[in-house]
C-alpha cells in the first residue's frame, strides 16, 4: 500500500489517469459508439473549452495563486467574437484572432498586476475580475447571438481524420512544452513553493506571478474561441460554469493550492474526468442542475485527495 501511496505522490497526475480508463470504460459500456471516428470530432470539441479552461487556471495555482476569472473570461472571449467582432466585419481569423488573444492577455496582465504588484488577496483580485468580465459579457450579448457562418466552424470539425479540436489544445500544448525549456517554468514552480526561497535565489517574483496570470489569461482566449466553434454562438451565461470546471480540472490532476505542483499533463487528465462524468450523467438522464453540484463535489473531492496524498510527503520531509 505504501508504494502504491508513494507513486501516486510522484505522479500526481496519475490518480487522474486512474479516473480516466475507469470512467472511460463504463462510458463505452453505457454508450459503445462514443469514441468511434464518426463521433470523435465532436467529441473532442466538446472536450475542448473543458481542457483549455483548466490549463488557464494551471499556471497562476502553480504560482501559489488561484484565478477564478478565467471561465468568465472565455466566455467573454466567445460573446466579443460572435456579437461584436462578427456583425462589425472584424470576423476574419486573421483579424478577429489577435484582437481576442490580445484581449484575453491583457485581462489576465490586470489580475496578475493586482495580486503581484497592487498585493490584493488572489480570490479577492480574481473574483472582481470575475464580477466585471461577467457584467461585461452580459452587456455584449443579452441574449445568445447566433453566428454566421465563419472560420471557427472548422475547428468543431475535423481537418481529414485529423479532429480539429485537437489543434486549439494541442497549440497551448506546444506553448507550455516550449515554455518548460526556459527558465521560466522552473522559476514558476520555486515561487509556488516558496516565495521568500525564490526571491532570495534571485528569481523575480513579481514578474513571474504578473507572467502566470497573463499566460493564463492567453489559454482561457484560445479556450473562448474554441467556446466559440463549439456553440456557435455567444453564451455569456456559461461563465459561471467555467469558472468551477477550470479549478477542478486543475485540482483533480494534482495541482497544489499551496502552488509549487502540477502541470498540464494532470490538468488535462482532470479535464477529461470532469467531461466523461457529466457525459456519463447525462447519458443516465441527471438534470443540469445536478451536474453542476457534481462539479463541486469533484472539486472537494480533488483538494481533499491531494492534500492526503501530500501529507506524508510534508510529514518526511520534516522529520
Amino acid at each position: 500500500m505504501s508504494r502504491v501511496l508513494a507513486f501516486f505522490q510522484r505522479r500526481r497526475w496519475a490518480f487522474a489517469l486512474l479516473l480516466t480508463l475507469i470512467l472511460l470504460v463504463i462510458n463505452l459500456i453505457v454508450s459503445p459508439s462514443f469514441l468511434s471516428p464518426e463521433r470523435l470530432p465532436a467529441t473532442l470539441a466538446t472536450l475542448a473549452p473543458f481542457v483549455l479552461v483548466g490549463f488557464a487556471s494551471t499556471p497562476s495555482i502553480l504560482s501559489g495563486g488561484i484565478d477564478i476569472s478565467v471561465g468568465p473570461l472565455a466566455t467573454l472571449i466567445n460573446c466579443l467574437f460572435i456579437a461584436v467582432l462578427l456583425p462589425a466585419g472584424w470576423g476574419e481569423w486573421y483579424i478577429a484572432a489577435p484582437i481576442l488573444l490580445v484581449t484575453a492577455a491583457a485581462v489576465g496582465t490586470v489580475t496578475g498586476i493586482l495580486v503581484a504588484v497592487v498585493r490584493l488577496h488572489p480570490v479577492v483580485a480574481s473574483i472582481g475580475v470575475f464580477f466585471v468580465l461577467v457584467g461585461l459579457s452580459v452587456t455584449i450579448s443579452k441574449q445568445p447571438v447566433s453566428a454566421p457562418a465563419n472560420w471557427t466552424d472548422a475547428l468543431a470539425g475535423s481537418f481529414g481524420w485529423f479532429p480539429a479540436a485537437a489543434v486549439t489544445m494541442g497549440v497551448v500544448a506546444l506553448a507550455w512544452f516550449g515554455l518548460r525549456r526556459t527558465a521560466y517554468v522552473s522559476n514558476l514552480l520555486a515561487t509556488g513553493e516558496s516565495d521568500i526561497s525564490a526571491f532570495g535565489s534571485g528569481v523575480n517574483v513579481t514578474v513571474v506571478r504578473v507572467l502566470a496570470y497573463t499566460i493564463g489569461g492567453l489559454f482561457a482566449g484560445v479556450g473562448g474561441i474554441a467556446l466559440s466553434a463549439l456553440l456557435q454562438s455567444s453564451q455569456s451565461g456559461l461563465a459561471t460554469t467555467y469558472a468551477l470546471l477550470g479549478i477542478a480540472a486543475a485540482v483533480l490532476g494534482g495541482a497544489s493550492l499551496g502552488g509549487g505542483r502540477g502541470g498540464l499533463l494532470g490538468t488535462f487528465l482532470g479535464a477529461v474526468v470532469i467531461y466523461l462524468v457529466q457525459q456519463l450523467l447525462t447519458a443516465a438522464g441527471v438534470q443540469p442542475s445536478l451536474i453542476q453540484v457534481t462539479y463541486g463535489l469533484v472539486l472537494v473531492v480533488g483538494v481533499l485527495l491531494g492534500a492526503t496524498l501530500l501529507k506524508p510527503r510534508l510529514i518526511r520531509s520534516r522529520a
